[in-house]
């Protein structure tokens, strides 16, 4: 992580103008990159995700690396994610930068969760808050919430898109074509990581109430706007054509056609998995913190009994009332569940895979604009040159997503405790509690990086110079992704960034 700080410098004003001593005329009425923005000035050091192989910042990863980042240096965690808020970063209408060859591609929404992670990392080893670097994040993060909203959602229903969303190569086609006809994509982890945003933001708000009270206000936005993401997708998941489908028991994004028909794509990869990224629990003894917020929450869910359901409670002798906000209910759960712990789907011996490995013998086929689009499970190494052929998301084991899927089922377990227990794997006979579950996810995860009983470390794929040799064995490289089935590093050797992710996973184990 320390190794991967570079400094940055690009002025994207001066970059369009050009060399003046050595004119290479552009072409401006088609496409020159990054003409929107004309404002974005970079000169600072920043956190890349591999200097080496690729050296810039992308927002996205860069929220990921503060979190392990801010076990070791959380004044610069933090820094990291004020410096992409700033009005030389931050485009004036809300977006933030992904990367330099396009700045104006779309990133899932993670930067308020990290935001929220790294202020609680860094309260507990500090031993107090620090509100200034919440308070100013959060105003800017209000800019990009509202971006968001204006820009991604089509239809003004609560149900996002925004194309491939940071996950490359994830569909059966470039979820960044645009569509014939009037067609657009309704995609579950767009609309999903909007309804993640959404609690961030309001669990930020509810934290900054507790010394402002003025947050309150904004913490009620908040939640009934997640109510309403929550009610689309509620309302578009029954059928088979919806974003939820309950014979399969799995989210699929959906294709809307233009003449009022919807095709559902029925592929399963993370996609179908990110839904559990939207959950936050409430303990009732804040809420009674904030009368204003309770208030209004009980109003709603006494008048607006459509939205409810959306909400849960869980009376707990001894521990007090605890609140449930997600948009995957315990049914709902449990199937996700049942599909994503299956070691013939998506369970491996070294965390979860992006898809669904049943396309190994079985590829999921689709036609779009006349083209057939065939999708195998392959567990290293792209098939397709979509996104340039260099990331496979479609069926490799990402850290990112693994680390949200941990962190996920440890907030259910904290509301369910051992009233839901699921079968782990799935056909064993064995239950588990959605913590012991994180728990063994978490194990295999690690495992990629810890010797195993013949003294490899599965991410070497074998190769007998860095599993044994003294110079090397004891030099860990950080993949960008890594094997499906075999926990071999792949891609970028020295993506530190957000493969370090795994660090936080390790730290219960180590005596510091």
């Amino acid at each position: 992580m320390l190794w991967n700080k570079q400094f940055y410098h690009y002025n994207v004003g001066k970059w369009l103008k050009g060399d003046p001593n050595y004119e290479a005329p552009r072409d401006f009425n088609n496409y020159v990159r990054n003409t929107e923005w004309n404002h974005l000035h970079n000169k600072d050091i920043i956190s890349m995700p591999d200097k080496w192989e690729y050296p810039w910042y992308a927002t996205w990863d860069l929220a990921f690396h503060c979190v392990p980042f801010a076990i070791i240096d959380a004044e610069f965690a933090k820094g990291q994610l004020l410096l992409l808020t700033k009005e030389w970063y931050m485009h004036p209408n809300g977006q933030l930068p992904a990367y330099e060859w396009n700045l104006s591609d779309v990133n899932p929404p993670v930067h308020a969760w990290s935001c929220f992670r790294v202020f609680k990392i860094d309260e507990k080893q500090n031993g107090k808050p620090d509100l200034l670097f919440l308070e100013k994040v959060f105003q800017k993060l209000l800019l990009n919430f509202t971006w968001w909203v204006n820009r991604k959602d089509k239809n003004g229903k609560n149900i996002f898109g925004g194309g491939f969303l940071g996950l490359d190569n994830i569909g059966a086609f470039d979820r960044n074509m645009i569509l014939k006809d009037g067609q657009h994509l309704e995609q579950a982890d767009g609309t999903s990581w909007m309804a993640m945003y959404a609690l961030n933001m309001m669990r930020i708000s509810m934290e900054l109430a507790q010394y402002y009270q003025v947050y309150e206000d904004m913490a009620i936005k908040f939640f009934e706007h997640y109510l309403y993401i929550a009610e689309a997708m509620e309302n578009l998941g029954e059928g088979t054509k919806g974003l939820w489908n309950e014979e399969d028991g799995f989210f699929y994004d959906v294709l809307q056609l233009g003449n009022g028909d919807s095709v559902s794509l029925k592929l399963r990869s993370i996609v179908g998995l990110i839904p559990m990224f939207a959950v936050e629990i409430i303990d009732h003894h804040l809420l009674d913190k904030m009368p204003n917020f309770r208030e209004r929450m009980d109003w709603v869910l006494k008048n607006k009994p459509e939205l409810t359901k959306l909400v849960s409670h869980w009376e707990e002798e001894g521990q007090g009332r605890k609140h449930l906000m997600s948009i995957l209910r315990k049914n709902r759960l449990s199937k996700v569940l049942t599909r994503m712990l299956d070691e013939k789907e998506f369970l491996s011996d070294y965390g979860i895979r992006a898809m669904s490995k049943v396309y190994e013998e079985n590829p999921f086929v689709f036609s779009v604009h006349g083209t057939e689009n065939v999708v195998y499970y392959t567990p290293a190494e792209s098939d397709s040159r979509m996104f340039g052929g260099n990331s496979n998301w479609k069926r490799s084991i990402w850290f990112p997503i693994n680390f949200l899927i941990v962190e996920s089922l440890q907030r259910f377990h904290f509301y369910y405790g051992n009233s839901l227990k699921v079968e782990l794997p799935t056909g064993s006979g064995d239950k588990r509690n959605l913590d012991e579950v994180a728990q063994n996810i978490s194990s295999r995860l690690c495992s990629i990086f810890l010797k195993d009983e013949y003294g490899q470390r599965p991410f070497n794929g074998g190769n007998a110079k860095f599993n044994y040799d003294e110079n090397f064995k004891d030099y860990i490289t950080f993949y960008e992704y890594f094997h499906g089935d075999n926990g071999r590093g792949v891609g970028a050797s020295h993506q530190t960034g957000w493969t370090a992710t795994v660090a936080k996973l390790m730290k219960p184990r180590l005596t510091l």
